[in-house]
């Protein structure tokens, strides 16, 4: 996020943080297009004519931060000679704590406002495509909207808190659009629903980032899937554009008047819709905890194997206790993932390694192997409850089969 002094606006969005809609370009040029931009918009004559307003969307890109697309609002100005493009994604990583704010969960974003032909480089460069949807606004409307986005670019106005679903680059994008519609936008999408999650579409589009989709599915609590209204479906750029494209204005007229497109998609296309089946996760468990109980006869074997599960599935418990516990990541909050891959999976490396050195585990290693087991138990319990279940039957039918393989195969006193 960019920081503005008195005299001067710096701006960095050299390499933008993993979150939907940034762009990547260079410091100076960023920092020239936004002075000269408002430079022209305040300093020259008052602009009668009404501006033709648009709606960019950029298409996912291939690098983990670009897997959301990206979207943003164009002004074009009779009077200017090129039209200028609103874009909410910009932060400084430069700033002394910024890794700390994002860690927390507390990010600065802004609002910066640049030529559309330099926002539109970098987009050109990767091959990733670009589309405007020029909107039916009345002349009003189209003023109104053009002399708030650029009292917005402001540096003093430009800065907001950014959160990974209701305050993003796009739904910025959609709420300066609801106040120039004087909020025609949300009552036509509040009321309307087609079943998506935050926690659907963030798997979705970072599918093809294997390691990405599961931070994602691992890392976020029941908040995540409660269904979305079209509303809230909007912090995808992609989902904003195809609910613009069905809006129709009070007289009938579609908001979308034409659609344009700026750069073709030379990329893939983004992930498709699909259903993810939770029965092949349960053949997974299953068979992993025949193995286990095959294995029950030669158990420094199977508590070396047991021993890098439990290291991994304590160090994931510890950070998803940290996201809940410590920062503003809300999202994450209440996470039921914590009964199948607990922090307290940690204890039990000391029980194993003795298992593996010949040596019996201990009545404490014992008591936590079947607390281990309970506790997925009550995730199974708690999924199967009616008050808004946490969407994570997958993890549920592959881990607890697991935990209960283990507890019924080292969960026993050795004989020597």
């Amino acid at each position: 996020m960019p920081t503005a002094g008195p005299t001067e606006v710096r701006l960095a969005a050299g390499r933008p943080a993993p979150r939907p809609c940034t762009g990547t370009r260079t410091l100076a040029a960023a920092a020239w297009a936004l002075s000269a931009v408002l430079l022209v918009l305040f300093a020259a004559p008052p602009l009668h004519a009404a501006p033709r307003i648009g709606v960019a969307t950029m298409q996912p890109g291939e690098i983990f931060f670009e897997r959301f697309g990206h979207n943003a609002i164009v002004v074009d100005e009779p009077a200017l000679g090129e039209p200028v493009s609103y874009n909410f994604g910009y932060f400084d990583m430069e700033e002394p704590d910024f890794v700390s704010r994002f860690v927390r969960g507390d990010m600065r974003y802004r609002l910066v406002a640049l030529p559309l032909s330099q926002d539109m480089a970098y987009y050109r460069e990767v091959g990733r495509g670009v589309s405007v949807q020029w909107l039916d606004l009345d002349p009003a409307q189209a003023r109104a909207l053009a002399d708030a986005l650029a009292r917005n670019a402001l540096p003093r106005n430009a800065v907001y808190r950014y959160d990974y679903f209701t305050d993003n680059c796009s739904t910025r994008v959609r709420d300066a659009l609801d106040d120039a519609l004087d909020g025609a936008l949300q009552r036509r999408l509040a009321s309307r629903s087609r079943g998506n999650t935050y926690r659907g579409d963030a798997v979705r589009l970072a599918s093809p980032a294997p390691w990405m989709w599961l931070g994602f599915d691992l890392g976020l609590g029941p908040s995540a899937d409660r269904p979305n209204s079209l509303w809230h479906d909007a912090f995808v750029p992609m989902r904003l554009a195809d609910a613009l494209s069905d809006i129709r204005l009070e007289d009938g007229r579609p908001l979308v008047s034409s659609t344009e497109t700026l750069l073709p998609h030379r990329l893939p296309p983004e992930p498709p819709e699909a259903p993810r089946p939770w029965w092949p996760w349960l053949l997974g468990g299953l068979a992993l905890a025949i193995g286990m109980l095959a294995l029950r006869r030669r158990q420094e074997l199977l508590a070396g194997a047991a021993l890098a599960f439990w290291t991994v599935g304590g160090m994931l418990g510890l950070v998803m206790v940290f996201l809940w516990c410590f920062t503003e990541h809300r999202f994450a909050w209440a996470n039921q993932n914590l009964l199948l891959l607990s922090p307290l999976s940690l204890l039990l490396l000391g029980g194993g390694w003795r298992i593996v050195r010949g040596r019996d585990g201990g009545a404490l290693f014992r008591g936590l192997l079947w607390t281990l087991a309970t506790a997925a138990v009550i995730a199974l319990f708690l999924h199967l409850l009616p008050v808004l279940p946490q969407r994570n039957a997958h993890w549920i039918a592959l881990l607890l089969p697991v935990h209960l393989g283990l507890a019924f195969a080292l969960g026993r006193r050795r004989r020597d």
